[in-house]
Protein backbone atom coordinates (compact mmCIF):
# COMPACT_ATOMS: atom_id res chain seq x y z
CA UNK A 1 0.00 0.00 0.00
CA UNK A 2 1.44 3.48 -0.97
CA UNK A 3 0.69 6.45 1.21
CA UNK A 4 0.79 10.12 -0.22
CA UNK A 5 0.76 13.22 2.00
CA UNK A 6 -0.84 15.23 -0.64
CA UNK A 7 -2.18 14.86 -4.15
CA UNK A 8 0.32 13.88 -7.19
CA UNK A 9 -0.16 15.49 -10.27
CA UNK A 10 1.31 13.79 -13.12
CA UNK A 11 1.98 16.24 -16.44
CA UNK A 12 4.69 16.99 -18.55
CA UNK A 13 7.00 19.41 -18.57
CA UNK A 14 7.83 21.04 -21.36
CA UNK A 15 10.94 23.03 -22.29
CA UNK A 16 12.75 20.69 -24.17
CA UNK A 17 12.62 17.98 -21.91
CA UNK A 18 11.46 14.56 -23.76
CA UNK A 19 8.04 13.85 -23.24
CA UNK A 20 9.12 9.79 -23.19
CA UNK A 21 9.52 8.58 -19.61
CA UNK A 22 13.00 8.33 -18.69
CA UNK A 23 14.71 5.62 -17.16
CA UNK A 24 16.67 6.30 -13.42
CA UNK A 25 19.12 4.76 -11.78
CA UNK A 26 20.26 6.43 -8.75
CA UNK A 27 23.90 5.43 -7.19
CA UNK A 28 24.72 6.34 -3.78
CA UNK A 29 27.77 5.76 -1.81
CA UNK A 30 28.44 5.07 1.73
CA UNK A 31 31.49 6.89 3.99
CA UNK A 32 33.00 7.86 0.69
CA UNK A 33 34.51 10.83 0.75
CA UNK A 34 34.39 13.56 -2.26
CA UNK A 35 38.36 12.95 -2.82
CA UNK A 36 37.53 8.97 -3.42
CA UNK A 37 37.37 9.42 -7.47
CA UNK A 38 39.85 10.17 -9.76
CA UNK A 39 37.95 12.62 -10.88
CA UNK A 40 38.92 14.56 -7.80
CA UNK A 41 42.33 14.57 -8.10
CA UNK A 42 43.09 11.64 -6.07
CA UNK A 43 46.17 10.37 -7.72
CA UNK A 44 46.05 7.10 -5.78
CA UNK A 45 43.22 5.43 -7.45
CA UNK A 46 41.47 4.85 -10.88
CA UNK A 47 37.65 5.39 -10.50
CA UNK A 48 37.37 5.94 -14.83
CA UNK A 49 33.56 4.91 -14.80
CA UNK A 50 32.21 6.86 -12.61
CA UNK A 51 34.02 9.96 -13.73
CA UNK A 52 32.79 9.19 -17.28
CA UNK A 53 29.23 10.36 -15.65
CA UNK A 54 30.55 13.41 -15.20
CA UNK A 55 32.13 13.51 -18.84
CA UNK A 56 29.11 12.62 -20.03
CA UNK A 57 26.71 14.23 -18.41
CA UNK A 58 26.79 16.62 -16.16
CA UNK A 59 29.00 17.46 -12.85
CA UNK A 60 27.65 20.02 -9.69
CA UNK A 61 31.25 21.39 -8.15
CA UNK A 62 29.47 22.19 -4.83
CA UNK A 63 27.09 19.68 -3.82
CA UNK A 64 26.30 18.97 -0.34
CA UNK A 65 24.52 16.07 2.00
CA UNK A 66 24.49 15.46 5.51
CA UNK A 67 27.12 14.45 7.99
CA UNK A 68 25.93 10.50 8.56
CA UNK A 69 24.07 8.50 6.54
CA UNK A 70 20.45 7.74 7.47
CA UNK A 71 19.98 11.80 6.95
CA UNK A 72 21.06 11.84 3.44
CA UNK A 73 18.98 9.34 2.74
CA UNK A 74 15.62 10.54 4.12
CA UNK A 75 16.57 14.10 2.42
CA UNK A 76 17.32 12.54 -1.25
CA UNK A 77 13.72 10.42 -1.19
CA UNK A 78 11.73 12.89 0.17
CA UNK A 79 13.39 16.42 -1.30
CA UNK A 80 13.07 17.50 2.65
CA UNK A 81 15.32 18.34 5.45
CA UNK A 82 16.17 15.41 7.74
CA UNK A 83 14.34 16.48 10.78
CA UNK A 84 11.08 16.94 9.37
CA UNK A 85 10.65 12.99 8.60
CA UNK A 86 11.80 12.51 11.99
CA UNK A 87 15.81 11.11 11.40
CA UNK A 88 17.27 11.96 14.11
CA UNK A 89 19.71 8.93 14.26
CA UNK A 90 21.44 5.78 12.44
CA UNK A 91 19.88 3.16 15.00
CA UNK A 92 17.48 1.95 17.29
CA UNK A 93 14.43 3.47 15.26
CA UNK A 94 15.93 6.70 15.43
CA UNK A 95 16.65 6.30 11.17
CA UNK A 96 13.20 5.68 10.76
CA UNK A 97 11.35 8.25 7.48
CA UNK A 98 8.14 9.32 8.99
CA UNK A 99 5.10 7.39 7.40
CA UNK A 100 3.91 10.71 5.72
CA UNK A 101 6.33 11.86 3.98
CA UNK A 102 5.70 11.42 0.04
CA UNK A 103 9.06 9.69 -1.39
CA UNK A 104 10.36 8.64 -4.31
CA UNK A 105 9.57 5.45 -5.15
CA UNK A 106 5.99 6.36 -4.62
CA UNK A 107 5.52 9.25 -6.70
CA UNK A 108 7.75 7.17 -9.59
CA UNK A 109 5.41 4.00 -9.28
CA UNK A 110 2.33 6.07 -9.61
CA UNK A 111 3.49 7.38 -12.90
CA UNK A 112 3.94 3.63 -14.07
CA UNK A 113 7.53 2.61 -12.95
CA UNK A 114 8.91 -0.21 -12.08
CA UNK A 115 11.31 0.11 -8.82
CA UNK A 116 13.63 -1.69 -7.02
CA UNK A 117 16.31 -0.85 -4.21
CA UNK A 118 19.31 -2.78 -3.79
CA UNK A 119 21.70 -1.66 -0.70
CA UNK A 120 21.43 -0.22 2.23
CA UNK A 121 17.87 0.93 2.97
CA UNK A 122 18.50 2.73 6.63
CA UNK A 123 15.09 4.61 6.71
CA UNK A 124 13.37 1.84 8.80
CA UNK A 125 12.91 -1.90 9.31
CA UNK A 126 9.45 -3.02 10.58
CA UNK A 127 6.58 -2.57 8.75
CA UNK A 128 5.62 0.06 7.31
CA UNK A 129 8.81 1.87 6.83
CA UNK A 130 9.87 -1.26 5.72
CA UNK A 131 11.30 -0.49 1.32
CA UNK A 132 8.83 -2.94 0.38
CA UNK A 133 6.23 -0.80 2.16
CA UNK A 134 7.31 2.35 0.42
CA UNK A 135 7.23 2.18 -3.46
CA UNK A 136 10.01 -0.65 -4.59
CA UNK A 137 8.70 -3.14 -6.17
CA UNK A 138 11.77 -4.95 -5.48
CA UNK A 139 14.49 -4.93 -2.32
CA UNK A 140 17.50 -6.90 -2.06
CA UNK A 141 19.29 -5.76 0.77
CA UNK A 142 19.76 -4.73 4.44
CA UNK A 143 17.59 -2.20 6.27
CA UNK A 144 20.79 -1.50 9.20
CA UNK A 145 23.54 1.07 9.19
CA UNK A 146 25.75 -1.08 8.53
CA UNK A 147 26.54 -4.70 7.92
CA UNK A 148 29.06 -6.97 10.30
CA UNK A 149 30.30 -9.43 6.83
CA UNK A 150 30.56 -8.37 3.27
CA UNK A 151 31.06 -11.70 1.60
CA UNK A 152 27.92 -14.47 1.44
CA UNK A 153 25.77 -12.47 4.16
CA UNK A 154 22.42 -12.45 5.80
CA UNK A 155 20.20 -10.65 3.54
CA UNK A 156 16.35 -9.44 2.93
CA UNK A 157 14.71 -9.97 0.01
CA UNK A 158 11.55 -8.25 -0.48
CA UNK A 159 11.25 -8.68 3.73
CA UNK A 160 12.28 -12.54 3.36
CA UNK A 161 15.87 -13.79 5.33
CA UNK A 162 18.35 -14.74 2.36
CA UNK A 163 21.88 -15.67 2.10
CA UNK A 164 23.53 -13.46 -0.35
CA UNK A 165 26.13 -14.58 -3.13
CA UNK A 166 29.24 -13.58 -2.96
CA UNK A 167 30.72 -9.54 -2.03
CA UNK A 168 27.35 -7.65 -1.74
CA UNK A 169 28.34 -5.13 -3.89
CA UNK A 170 29.00 -6.79 -6.70
CA UNK A 171 25.55 -9.17 -5.82
CA UNK A 172 23.83 -6.07 -5.04
CA UNK A 173 24.73 -4.91 -8.94
CA UNK A 174 23.69 -8.14 -10.22
CA UNK A 175 20.63 -8.36 -9.07
CA UNK A 176 20.11 -4.32 -10.11
CA UNK A 177 20.86 -5.29 -13.42
CA UNK A 178 18.51 -8.32 -13.62
CA UNK A 179 15.92 -5.99 -12.64
CA UNK A 180 16.26 -3.65 -15.35
CA UNK A 181 16.60 -6.24 -17.52
CA UNK A 182 13.37 -7.55 -16.87
CA UNK A 183 12.05 -4.08 -16.48
CA UNK A 184 13.22 -3.28 -19.89
CA UNK A 185 11.32 -7.19 -21.47
CA UNK A 186 8.17 -5.66 -19.74
CA UNK A 187 8.36 -2.46 -21.57
CA UNK A 188 8.47 -0.15 -18.43
CA UNK A 189 10.30 2.08 -16.97
CA UNK A 190 12.52 1.89 -14.03
CA UNK A 191 13.25 3.24 -11.26
CA UNK A 192 16.97 1.19 -9.88
CA UNK A 193 18.16 2.45 -6.39
CA UNK A 194 21.23 1.51 -5.54
CA UNK A 195 22.46 2.52 -2.51
CA UNK A 196 25.72 0.79 -2.03
CA UNK A 197 26.64 0.44 1.68
CA UNK A 198 30.66 0.87 1.12
CA UNK A 199 33.59 2.33 1.63
CA UNK A 200 31.77 1.77 5.36
CA UNK A 201 33.65 -1.02 7.43
CA UNK A 202 34.31 -3.23 7.89
CA UNK A 203 37.16 -2.93 5.04
CA UNK A 204 36.40 -6.00 3.04
CA UNK A 205 36.66 -6.25 -0.43
CA UNK A 206 37.42 -8.89 -2.91
CA UNK A 207 41.09 -9.63 -3.09
CA UNK A 208 42.29 -8.45 -6.91
CA UNK A 209 41.21 -4.77 -5.88
CA UNK A 210 43.06 -4.97 -2.08
CA UNK A 211 46.08 -6.46 -4.29
CA UNK A 212 46.42 -3.36 -5.84
CA UNK A 213 46.84 -1.32 -3.15
CA UNK A 214 47.90 -3.32 -0.02
CA UNK A 215 51.59 -2.30 -0.08
CA UNK A 216 50.93 1.19 -1.99
CA UNK A 217 52.62 4.25 -0.68
CA UNK A 218 49.51 6.49 -1.28
CA UNK A 219 50.69 10.02 -2.97
CA UNK A 220 47.59 11.58 -1.84
CA UNK A 221 47.14 11.57 1.64
CA UNK A 222 45.80 12.95 4.96
CA UNK A 223 48.26 16.16 5.81
CA UNK A 224 50.19 14.93 8.36
CA UNK A 225 48.63 11.46 9.14
CA UNK A 226 50.15 7.95 8.34
CA UNK A 227 48.97 5.87 5.61
CA UNK A 228 47.02 2.70 6.96
CA UNK A 229 45.53 0.11 5.76
CA UNK A 230 42.31 1.63 6.56
CA UNK A 231 42.85 3.91 3.58
CA UNK A 232 44.29 1.46 1.29
CA UNK A 233 40.71 -0.72 1.76
CA UNK A 234 38.63 2.62 1.36
CA UNK A 235 40.38 3.32 -1.84
CA UNK A 236 40.42 -0.35 -2.82
CA UNK A 237 36.39 -0.50 -1.92
CA UNK A 238 36.18 2.71 -4.46
CA UNK A 239 37.55 0.86 -7.14
CA UNK A 240 35.64 -1.66 -6.96
CA UNK A 241 32.40 0.05 -6.76
CA UNK A 242 33.84 1.61 -10.00
CA UNK A 243 34.13 -1.32 -11.31
CA UNK A 244 29.87 -2.46 -10.34
CA UNK A 245 29.24 1.12 -12.28
CA UNK A 246 30.95 0.01 -14.59
CA UNK A 247 28.88 -3.35 -15.19
CA UNK A 248 25.39 -1.72 -15.31
CA UNK A 249 26.58 0.84 -17.66
CA UNK A 250 27.56 -1.86 -20.21
CA UNK A 251 24.52 -3.29 -19.70
CA UNK A 252 22.61 -0.25 -20.37
CA UNK A 253 24.03 -0.33 -23.48
CA UNK A 254 23.88 -3.81 -24.57
CA UNK A 255 20.00 -3.32 -23.21
CA UNK A 256 19.58 0.04 -25.72
CA UNK A 257 17.96 2.04 -23.26
CA UNK A 258 21.60 3.99 -22.16
CA UNK A 259 20.19 7.04 -24.22
CA UNK A 260 17.14 7.45 -22.34
CA UNK A 261 18.37 6.29 -18.92
CA UNK A 262 19.25 9.06 -16.21
CA UNK A 263 22.19 7.78 -14.08
CA UNK A 264 23.18 9.93 -11.19
CA UNK A 265 26.25 9.12 -9.05
CA UNK A 266 26.63 10.92 -5.17
CA UNK A 267 28.10 9.92 -1.52
CA UNK A 268 25.71 10.31 1.43
CA UNK A 269 28.83 12.01 3.81
CA UNK A 270 32.50 12.63 4.18
CA UNK A 271 35.06 10.07 4.49
CA UNK A 272 34.85 7.71 6.97
CA UNK A 273 38.71 8.33 8.19
CA UNK A 274 41.29 10.68 8.06
CA UNK A 275 42.79 10.58 3.88
CA UNK A 276 42.97 13.06 0.90
CA UNK A 277 39.95 15.11 0.30
CA UNK A 278 41.00 18.03 -1.27
CA UNK A 279 42.47 20.16 1.39
CA UNK A 280 39.22 20.42 3.18
CA UNK A 281 38.11 20.64 6.78
CA UNK A 282 36.17 17.63 8.20
CA UNK A 283 35.30 14.35 7.77
CA UNK A 284 32.04 11.48 8.15
CA UNK A 285 30.23 13.43 11.15
CA UNK A 286 31.60 16.61 10.32
CA UNK A 287 29.21 19.77 9.29
CA UNK A 288 32.50 21.57 7.74
CA UNK A 289 32.73 21.43 4.87
CA UNK A 290 35.06 17.75 4.23
CA UNK A 291 32.25 16.09 6.28
CA UNK A 292 29.23 17.17 3.85
CA UNK A 293 30.51 18.09 0.06
CA UNK A 294 29.83 15.05 -2.61
CA UNK A 295 30.22 15.04 -5.87
CA UNK A 296 27.13 15.09 -8.23
CA UNK A 297 27.35 13.30 -11.53
CA UNK A 298 23.79 13.20 -13.93
CA UNK A 299 24.18 11.50 -17.06
CA UNK A 300 21.32 11.82 -19.72
CA UNK A 301 22.76 11.37 -23.00
CA UNK A 302 19.62 12.10 -24.94
CA UNK A 303 18.89 15.60 -22.95
CA UNK A 304 21.80 16.58 -20.98
CA UNK A 305 25.02 18.00 -22.84
CA UNK A 306 28.42 16.39 -22.16
CA UNK A 307 30.53 18.21 -19.73
CA UNK A 308 28.31 20.75 -18.50
CA UNK A 309 29.68 21.89 -15.23
CA UNK A 310 27.17 24.14 -12.74
CA UNK A 311 29.34 25.91 -9.83
CA UNK A 312 25.74 26.62 -7.84
CA UNK A 313 25.90 25.35 -4.40
CA UNK A 314 23.69 22.56 -4.33
CA UNK A 315 21.70 20.10 -2.37
CA UNK A 316 20.82 15.94 -1.44
CA UNK A 317 16.97 17.94 -0.85
CA UNK A 318 17.39 19.15 -4.53
CA UNK A 319 17.42 15.42 -6.20
CA UNK A 320 13.86 14.77 -5.82
CA UNK A 321 12.20 17.53 -7.47
CA UNK A 322 14.88 17.65 -10.35
CA UNK A 323 14.62 14.16 -10.84
CA UNK A 324 10.63 14.78 -11.31
CA UNK A 325 11.09 17.82 -13.52
CA UNK A 326 13.29 15.64 -15.87
CA UNK A 327 10.90 12.79 -16.15
CA UNK A 328 8.17 14.80 -16.64
CA UNK A 329 6.34 14.62 -13.39
CA UNK A 330 5.23 17.78 -11.31
CA UNK A 331 4.86 17.18 -7.48
CA UNK A 332 2.87 19.05 -5.93
CA UNK A 333 2.78 18.11 -2.50
CA UNK A 334 1.05 19.70 0.65
CA UNK A 335 4.55 19.32 2.63
CA UNK A 336 6.62 22.30 1.05
CA UNK A 337 9.97 20.80 -0.04
CA UNK A 338 13.26 22.65 1.08
CA UNK A 339 14.98 21.49 -1.80
CA UNK A 340 14.75 23.10 -5.63
CA UNK A 341 14.61 21.48 -9.26
CA UNK A 342 18.17 21.82 -10.18
CA UNK A 343 16.75 21.38 -13.86
CA UNK A 344 17.05 24.69 -15.17
CA UNK A 345 20.98 24.99 -13.96
CA UNK A 346 21.36 21.41 -16.03
CA UNK A 347 19.70 22.82 -18.80
CA UNK A 348 21.93 26.19 -18.47
CA UNK A 349 24.59 27.05 -16.00
CA UNK A 350 24.27 30.60 -16.79
CA UNK A 351 20.53 30.92 -16.20
CA UNK A 352 19.73 33.38 -13.49
CA UNK A 353 19.59 31.83 -10.16
CA UNK A 354 18.65 33.05 -6.80
CA UNK A 355 21.53 33.37 -3.98
CA UNK A 356 20.78 30.42 -1.41
CA UNK A 357 22.14 29.51 2.01
CA UNK A 358 22.10 25.79 2.77
CA UNK A 359 22.14 24.16 6.10
CA UNK A 360 23.80 21.46 6.82
CA UNK A 361 23.29 19.71 10.59
CA UNK A 362 23.64 16.65 12.52
CA UNK A 363 22.18 16.14 16.10
CA UNK A 364 23.06 20.06 17.74
CA UNK A 365 26.15 21.04 14.93
CA UNK A 366 24.33 23.82 12.33
CA UNK A 367 27.08 25.06 9.36
CA UNK A 368 25.25 27.45 6.80
CA UNK A 369 27.03 27.55 3.35
CA UNK A 370 26.66 30.85 0.87
CA UNK A 371 27.81 30.16 -2.83
CA UNK A 372 31.17 31.67 -1.40
CA UNK A 373 31.14 31.57 1.99
CA UNK A 374 30.89 28.62 5.36
CA UNK A 375 29.55 29.85 9.09
CA UNK A 376 30.68 26.45 10.96
CA UNK A 377 29.18 25.08 13.70
CA UNK A 378 30.96 27.20 16.15
CA UNK A 379 30.08 30.58 14.68
CA UNK A 380 33.62 30.60 12.67
CA UNK A 381 33.05 32.23 9.17
CA UNK A 382 35.06 31.45 6.74
CA UNK A 383 35.67 32.71 3.12
CA UNK A 384 35.66 28.85 0.72
CA UNK A 385 37.00 30.62 -2.42
CA UNK A 386 40.17 31.83 -0.55
CA UNK A 387 40.61 29.66 2.56
CA UNK A 388 38.62 25.97 1.52
CA UNK A 389 40.65 24.43 4.13
CA UNK A 390 39.08 26.63 6.74
CA UNK A 391 41.80 27.84 8.79
CA UNK A 392 41.30 31.90 8.51
CA UNK A 393 38.04 32.85 9.93
CA UNK A 394 36.79 36.51 8.56
CA UNK A 395 34.05 37.34 10.93
CA UNK A 396 35.68 40.50 11.15
CA UNK A 397 36.16 41.16 7.71
CA UNK A 398 32.22 40.58 6.62
CA UNK A 399 30.08 41.72 9.42
CA UNK A 400 27.27 41.62 7.04
CA UNK A 401 27.81 38.44 5.39
CA UNK A 402 27.88 36.88 9.40
CA UNK A 403 24.79 38.29 10.67
CA UNK A 404 22.83 36.85 7.67
CA UNK A 405 24.39 33.42 7.71
CA UNK A 406 23.75 33.32 11.45
CA UNK A 407 20.61 34.68 11.44
CA UNK A 408 19.42 31.88 8.91
CA UNK A 409 21.59 29.29 10.98
CA UNK A 410 19.32 30.49 14.28
CA UNK A 411 16.18 29.82 12.61
CA UNK A 412 16.89 26.61 11.72
CA UNK A 413 17.62 26.13 15.44
CA UNK A 414 14.58 27.24 16.48
CA UNK A 415 12.65 25.20 14.38
CA UNK A 416 14.56 21.97 14.41
CA UNK A 417 16.33 21.49 17.33
CA UNK A 418 13.73 21.63 20.25
CA UNK A 419 12.73 18.38 20.62
CA UNK A 420 14.95 16.80 17.53
CA UNK A 421 14.91 13.50 19.26
CA UNK A 422 11.26 13.35 20.28
CA UNK A 423 10.06 10.24 19.15
CA UNK A 424 6.80 8.67 20.07
CA UNK A 425 6.15 7.00 16.93
CA UNK A 426 5.44 2.92 18.41
CA UNK A 427 7.79 0.08 17.72
CA UNK A 428 6.09 -2.14 14.84
CA UNK A 429 5.98 -5.77 15.81
CA UNK A 430 2.83 -6.36 12.56
CA UNK A 431 1.76 -4.43 9.90
CA UNK A 432 -0.60 -5.25 7.00
CA UNK A 433 1.51 -3.90 4.40
CA UNK A 434 4.05 -6.64 5.41
CA UNK A 435 3.50 -10.65 5.67
CA UNK A 436 6.72 -10.60 7.21
CA UNK A 437 8.63 -8.52 10.78
CA UNK A 438 12.59 -9.14 11.46
CA UNK A 439 13.04 -8.21 14.90
CA UNK A 440 16.83 -8.23 15.31
CA UNK A 441 19.34 -8.21 18.07
CA UNK A 442 19.68 -4.17 17.53
CA UNK A 443 16.12 -3.47 18.56
CA UNK A 444 15.74 -5.87 21.29
CA UNK A 445 16.02 -4.33 24.97
CA UNK A 446 18.08 -7.01 27.41
CA UNK A 447 17.43 -7.48 31.78
CA UNK A 448 20.21 -9.61 33.29
CA UNK A 449 23.38 -10.85 32.31
CA UNK A 450 22.61 -10.71 28.43
CA UNK A 451 25.59 -9.10 26.88
CA UNK A 452 25.49 -7.56 22.70
CA UNK A 453 28.79 -8.62 21.17
CA UNK A 454 29.50 -4.94 19.87
CA UNK A 455 28.83 -1.41 20.93
CA UNK A 456 27.37 -1.17 18.07
CA UNK A 457 24.10 -2.24 17.74
CA UNK A 458 23.13 -2.26 13.78
CA UNK A 459 24.60 -5.47 13.28
CA UNK A 460 25.53 -7.18 16.88
CA UNK A 461 23.75 -10.18 18.63
CA UNK A 462 23.53 -10.84 22.26
CA UNK A 463 25.48 -13.74 23.82
CA UNK A 464 25.94 -14.86 27.73
CA UNK A 465 22.61 -15.90 28.19
CA UNK A 466 23.44 -17.93 31.44
CA UNK A 467 20.34 -17.39 33.90
CA UNK A 468 16.88 -18.12 33.19
CA UNK A 469 16.13 -14.66 34.89
CA UNK A 470 17.95 -13.17 31.32
CA UNK A 471 14.73 -12.18 28.94
CA UNK A 472 14.98 -10.23 25.48
CA UNK A 473 12.08 -7.61 24.75
CA UNK A 474 10.51 -5.97 22.25
CA UNK A 475 7.85 -3.27 23.10
CA UNK A 476 5.61 -2.45 20.70
CA UNK A 477 2.23 -2.49 18.93
CA UNK A 478 0.68 -5.22 17.05
CA UNK A 479 -1.31 -3.28 13.92
CA UNK A 480 -2.15 -6.78 11.98
CA UNK A 481 -3.36 -8.86 14.55
CA UNK A 482 -3.54 -12.96 14.02
CA UNK A 483 -1.50 -16.23 13.88
CA UNK A 484 1.94 -15.99 13.66
CA UNK A 485 5.00 -18.18 12.53
CA UNK A 486 7.67 -17.49 14.78
CA UNK A 487 11.56 -18.02 13.69
CA UNK A 488 14.79 -17.39 15.20
CA UNK A 489 18.30 -17.24 14.21
CA UNK A 490 20.23 -18.66 17.10
CA UNK A 491 23.71 -20.29 18.16
CA UNK A 492 24.33 -22.81 20.02
CA UNK A 493 26.91 -24.93 22.25
CA UNK A 494 25.20 -27.12 23.61
CA UNK A 495 21.53 -27.93 23.04
CA UNK A 496 18.50 -28.81 25.60
CA UNK A 497 17.63 -25.31 26.44
CA UNK A 498 13.76 -24.27 26.51
CA UNK A 499 12.79 -21.05 25.73
CA UNK A 500 9.97 -19.32 25.80
CA UNK A 501 7.86 -16.39 23.49
CA UNK A 502 5.02 -14.41 25.10
CA UNK A 503 3.02 -11.75 24.45
CA UNK A 504 -0.02 -10.09 26.68
CA UNK A 505 -1.37 -13.61 27.69
CA UNK A 506 0.04 -15.76 24.46
CA UNK A 507 2.80 -17.71 24.96
CA UNK A 508 4.72 -20.01 23.00
CA UNK A 509 7.42 -22.53 24.44
CA UNK A 510 10.16 -24.37 22.13
CA UNK A 511 13.59 -26.40 22.74
CA UNK A 512 17.23 -25.70 21.06
CA UNK A 513 17.37 -29.23 20.02
CA UNK A 514 20.12 -29.15 17.90
CA UNK A 515 23.74 -27.57 19.15
CA UNK A 516 24.98 -25.07 16.37
CA UNK A 517 28.31 -23.49 17.55
CA UNK A 518 30.16 -21.65 13.98
CA UNK A 519 33.00 -19.53 14.60
CA UNK A 520 32.67 -15.56 14.14
CA UNK A 521 33.49 -14.76 10.60
CA UNK A 522 34.93 -11.55 9.07
CA UNK A 523 38.24 -11.20 10.55
CA UNK A 524 39.95 -13.08 7.83
CA UNK A 525 38.55 -10.79 5.01
CA UNK A 526 39.27 -7.78 7.22
CA UNK A 527 42.10 -5.42 6.20
CA UNK A 528 41.98 -3.50 8.96
CA UNK A 529 40.83 -3.35 12.42
CA UNK A 530 37.16 -3.05 13.23
CA UNK A 531 34.82 -1.73 15.81
CA UNK A 532 31.60 -3.43 14.68
CA UNK A 533 30.62 -6.72 15.92
CA UNK A 534 31.81 -9.92 13.75
CA UNK A 535 28.77 -12.05 12.85
CA UNK A 536 28.05 -15.34 13.05
CA UNK A 537 26.26 -17.90 10.29
CA UNK A 538 23.00 -18.40 11.98
CA UNK A 539 20.97 -21.32 12.08
CA UNK A 540 17.31 -20.23 11.73
CA UNK A 541 14.60 -22.29 14.22
CA UNK A 542 11.04 -22.61 13.44
CA UNK A 543 9.69 -22.39 17.54
CA UNK A 544 5.89 -22.49 16.44
CA UNK A 545 3.31 -20.09 15.76
CA UNK A 546 1.61 -17.55 18.18
CA UNK A 547 -1.36 -15.88 18.53
CA UNK A 548 -0.56 -11.83 18.38
CA UNK A 549 -3.80 -9.68 19.31
CA UNK A 550 -4.06 -6.20 18.31
CA UNK A 551 -2.57 -3.41 20.18
CA UNK A 552 0.65 -2.19 22.78
CA UNK A 553 2.45 -4.68 24.55
CA UNK A 554 5.95 -6.45 25.16
CA UNK A 555 7.09 -9.32 23.26
CA UNK A 556 9.53 -11.20 25.37
CA UNK A 557 11.99 -13.86 24.70
CA UNK A 558 13.22 -15.75 27.63
CA UNK A 559 14.50 -18.51 29.03
CA UNK A 560 12.57 -21.51 31.27
CA UNK A 561 15.42 -24.26 31.78
CA UNK A 562 19.43 -24.09 30.66
CA UNK A 563 20.72 -27.35 31.37
CA UNK A 564 24.31 -25.99 29.75
CA UNK A 565 26.37 -23.06 30.44
CA UNK A 566 24.61 -21.01 28.21
CA UNK A 567 21.17 -21.27 26.55
CA UNK A 568 22.01 -19.07 23.06
CA UNK A 569 23.13 -16.49 21.61
CA UNK A 570 20.16 -14.50 19.54
CA UNK A 571 20.88 -12.36 16.41
CA UNK A 572 17.08 -12.03 14.82
CA UNK A 573 13.13 -13.26 15.34
CA UNK A 574 11.15 -13.29 12.50
CA UNK A 575 7.16 -13.29 12.92
CA UNK A 576 5.62 -14.59 9.56
CA UNK A 577 1.89 -14.26 9.13
CA UNK A 578 0.12 -17.05 8.52
CA UNK A 579 -2.81 -17.46 5.40
CA UNK A 580 -6.06 -18.55 7.08
CA UNK A 581 -5.69 -22.34 5.37
CA UNK A 582 -2.11 -22.69 8.09
CA UNK A 583 -3.86 -22.00 10.67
Amino acid sequence: MIRFSAILFLIPVLAGWCFAQPNIVVFLSDDQGWGDLSSSGNQDLATPRIDSLAQQGVSFDRFYVCPVCSPTRAEFLTGRHHARGGVYSTSAGGERLDLDETILPEILKAAGYRTGAFGKWHNGMQGPYHPSARGFDEFYGFCSGHWGHYFDPMLDHNGRIVKGEGFCIDDFTKRAINFIEGSVKAGKPFFAYLPYNTPHSPMQVPDRFWERFKDRQLKSTAPGREVTDHQRCALAMCENLDWNVGRLLDQLDRLGVADDTIVVWFHDNGPNGFRWNGGMKGKKGSTNEGGVRSPLYVRWPASIKAGTRVPQIASARDLLPTLCELAGLDERSEKPLDGRSLAPLIRDPETAWPERILIQQWQNKVSARSQRFRLDAQGKLFDMVEDPGQSQPVNKQHPEVLARLGEAAEKHRREFLPGYRDDDRPFILTHPDLAITQLPARDAQATGGLKRSSIHPNCSYYLNWKDTGDALHWAGRVEAPGRYRATVWYAAREAGARMALRFKDESLEFTIAEAHDPPEVGKAEDHAPRSESYVKDFKPLVAGTLELSAGDGELRLEALEIPGGEALEFRLLTLERLDPAER
